[in-house]
């Protein structure tokens, strides 16, 4: 089933999905229902918490002697979701007694850091999810233990932000509303939050290195920078304000120039859908600095990359260390604190640090 529900982001209409934990929901109503009836079910509904109700396609049913399991398969809509098109299976089995239970089987992954939603060792489904899962089962009366499991999970687990949360061995069930709303940056930050969490149980004394992604702290590894680090996508303003307000003093922020430059006007979500402030970044800076003689070249340019090249070829590196300068009295003032320990870099793809 394709869920023909749609929100728009950025002036466009997108499709929503559903969540790993609707279909972890879903997998388990049916196979505890072909539990008890005896035969196959071809679809399977289930509420969720927004109030959109899923009739779902199940797949994959196997039924065993003391057990059935079956699968949902993952849409994400046009949601850039890695777990788009996997199958989640539920395997339910009778219990001895009245009660339900629930744990993840292979592909599932196992919190490894404490300080999540779940204890150390514990299946990464989340307390939603958790708690519908456990809902469809007391609905249908009697004892039934669930076990979710993901043939993929493992593989695809590793390409997701599980690891820098300290999840391992697999795909999180998760999702508070049961659908996923296109290129919601609302998940995205959550993810960031609970890693910086997570950091902050370590201390808060040291200096936090904020990144826009891979690139960034492979270069800081590359250059003996040893600082605990944490990847903020575009959303600087966001991270550094959550771990300023749970204890974090002191900053370094590292980025390519064409993220910081925006940062140095005071763009603290630097994605292009809200605000591309590149050229214009340099522009001002040289002329804060009464630098006219290429501000046309360098506004003329169709990078900031290129914009930052020229300026060092013709002898301007000053205009990089200002715009660096800026960026971190733009943080102070965001902040509202003088005194916060920041230090920022810029690096071009070309030549690493400026």
């Amino acid at each position: 089933m394709k869920l023909e529900e749609y929100s728009i982001v950025g002036g466009k209409k997108l499709r929503c999905g559903y969540t790993t934990g609707s279909c972890a929901q879903a997998a388990t109503k049916a196979a505890a229902t072909i539990l008890l009836k005896g035969e196959p079910i071809n679809k399977v509904k289930i509420d969720t918490p927004a109030g959109i109700v899923l009739n779902l396609d199940v797949e994959d049913i196997e039924i065993g002697d003391d057990f059935v399991s079956c699968a949902i398969r993952k849409d994400a809509g046009d949601d850039p979701d890695i777990t788009d098109d996997m199958l989640i299976y539920s395997k339910v089995s009778k219990r001895g007694d009245d009660e339900v239970s629930v744990d993840g089987g292979f592909g599932i992954g196992r919190i490894a850091r404490k300080g999540l939603f779940g204890e150390v060792g514990e299946a990464a489904i989340n307390p939603v999810p958790k708690k519908l899962i456990l809902e469809e089962l007391k609905r249908l009366g009697g004892g039934f233990h669930a076990e979710i499991y993901a043939p993929e999970g493992e593989k695809i687990g590793r390409s997701t932000f599980n690891a820098g949360i300290g999840i391992v061995g697999g795909i999180s069930i998760i999702g508070t509303k049961g659908i996923v709303y296109p290129m919601s940056d609302e998940a995205l930050i959550k993810s960031i939050y609970m890693e910086i969490d997570l950091l902050a149980q370590e201390g808060t004394d040291d200096r936090l290195l904020l990144t826009p992604g891979n690139h960034a702290i492979n270069l800081a590894k590359s250059k003996g920078i040893k600082n605990r680090s944490i990847k903020v996508s575009n959303f600087i303003g966001d991270s550094i304000s959550y771990a300023y307000e749970i204890g974090f003093k002191k900053f370094f922020i590292l980025g390519h120039v064409g993220k910081l430059a925006k940062l140095a006007l005071g763009i603290f979500n630097t994605h292009n859908r809200v605000a591309d402030t590149r050229m214009e970044s340099f522009v001002y800076y040289m002329a804060k600095a009464g630098v006219y003689d290429i501000i046309d070249e360098v506004d003329s340019c169709l990078t900031a990359e290129r914009a930052a090249l020229y300026l060092i070829e013709n002898g301007y590196e000053n205009i990089i260390s200002d715009m660096e300068r800026g960026a971190e009295l733009r943080v102070k003032k965001y902040l509202k604190d003088e005194d916060i320990d920041i230090y920022t870099r810029m690096y071009t793809m070309e030549r690493g640090l400026l």
